[in-house]
């Protein structure tokens, strides 16, 4: 019975480590992917049209008012710009988003699956784009690859841009419509001059502080600029975020009581067992809280070896799949081709003080019996 205990124990704690690195891992897998378009604000024209195309704004002005807020972490211009792609064999609608790496490397460069990134340059603007996986295979295109790009405007005009490499998120809201260039390629389609943007994405040192600083940078905007927030943008991805948490809460739960119950079952028939050595030991002179430490001691070696075992099973799989990926998955379905794994030593920790507090809990309360039995009934059970 002991051994159950033990397995018990072990088994709850390992799962549930694995079950948080796993989950805390995909929040953050599908955080990032999300971050990497659109960062954590997107500050813009206000418009009345919800269009993707908006009015410009000013860049070096706006940098100068977002610096002043130390929550700020950095800042990245962009603008976009609807585009037709026409290759020999297809044709296909889609959203140029310019960028550029003046303030910095983009986060885009994560999600590069094949090929290179692009080439930005001082003094011109970069022909190379990135392609989508699924944008790619539709067209049938690859790196190194050339592709018309037709922009509906007054006078329409035709660019021919060169696909230096792929890019995968595995979220269809932007892989199915999005072609990353240079910024400088819209800049000379609109006729805007280098101080101009579409856009500032503003990435914070803080996400959880999202929503304080959100309101702070609002009230500082200028009344004509318009602040979104990813999480707003990207509501339902957000939600069924939140979702997933409680569920695997609600989950972890029942795997704790499902671990005390065992301890408290444990230490029930340890009692039951022994009940002649109590009797005997109350018979020459022992306190109930002697013979209850006894148990108690007992139950609490069980507690320990039990969250040794489940400690190295645990983060002995997650080290595993870290590392070496054994576990595949499908990115049509999960939005990643691997189990995806979080360290995090504090979350690590609640863990363990959890199981060892309910376990130790979970050992009191049999113990009390213990003040029940009488000697005399005690040495004649049977």
């Amino acid at each position: 019975m002991t051994k159950i205990a033990i397995i018990s124990i072990a088994m709850g704690l390992a799962v549930m480590v694995v079950s948080f690195a796993i989950l805390e891992g995909f929040r953050n897998e599908i955080q990032n992917k999300i971050f990497s378009f659109g960062s954590h604000l997107q500050i813009s024209k206000y418009d009345t049209n919800n269009s993707l195309e908006v009015e410009p704004i000013a860049g070096p002005r706006l940098v100068q008012d977002l610096r002043r807020n130390p929550q700020v972490a950095s800042m990245q211009p962009f603008a976009r710009k609807t585009a037709i792609i026409k290759t020999k064999e297809e044709v296909l609608g889609v959203v140029l988003k310019g960028i550029d790496e003046k303030a910095g490397q983009s986060p885009m460069r994560k999600n590069l699956v094949a090929g290179k990134f692009i080439s930005f340059s001082d003094t011109a603007a970069s022909n190379d784009i990135m392609l989508s996986r699924k944008v790619a295979d539709k067209l049938r295109l690859k790196p190194g690859d050339k592709a018309l790009f037709y922009f509906i405007q007054t006078p329409p005009r035709v660019r021919q841009f060169t696909v230096s490499g792929i890019y995968q998120t595995g979220l269809d809201e932007f892989d199915e419509a999005y072609v990353i260039g240079d910024i400088g390629q819209i800049r000379q389609l609109n006729a805007w001059p280098d101080s101009l943007v579409g856009g500032m994405e503003v990435t914070l040192k803080d996400f959880n502080r999202l929503d304080p600083v959100a309101d702070n940078l609002y009230e500082n905007l200028r009344y004509d600029l318009k602040l979104d927030k990813i999480t707003d943008q990207y509501a339902q991805l957000f939600d069924w975020l939140q979702l997933l948490n409680r569920n695997v809460v609600i989950f972890l739960i029942l795997i704790i009581f499902v671990a005390t119950f065992n301890m408290v079952a444990t230490i029930f028939i340890m009692i039951l067992e022994r009940t002649n050595m109590i009797g005997v030991l109350k018979a020459i002179g022992a306190t109930d809280n002697q013979i209850r430490s006894m148990f108690f001691f007992r139950g609490l070696s069980l507690t320990l070896r039990g969250m040794l075992y489940g400690n190295l099973i645990g983060l002995g799989f997650c080290a595993i799949q870290y590392f070496f990926h054994p576990i595949p998955l499908d990115p049509e379905n999960y939005y990643m081709d691997r189990v995806p794994i979080h360290w995090d030593p504090t979350i690590i920790l609640v863990l363990n003080a959890a199981t060892f507090l309910t376990s130790l809990l979970a050992v009191l309360v049999p113990t009390y019996l213990i003040s029940r039995i009488k000697p005399v009934v005690a040495i004649k059970f049977d």
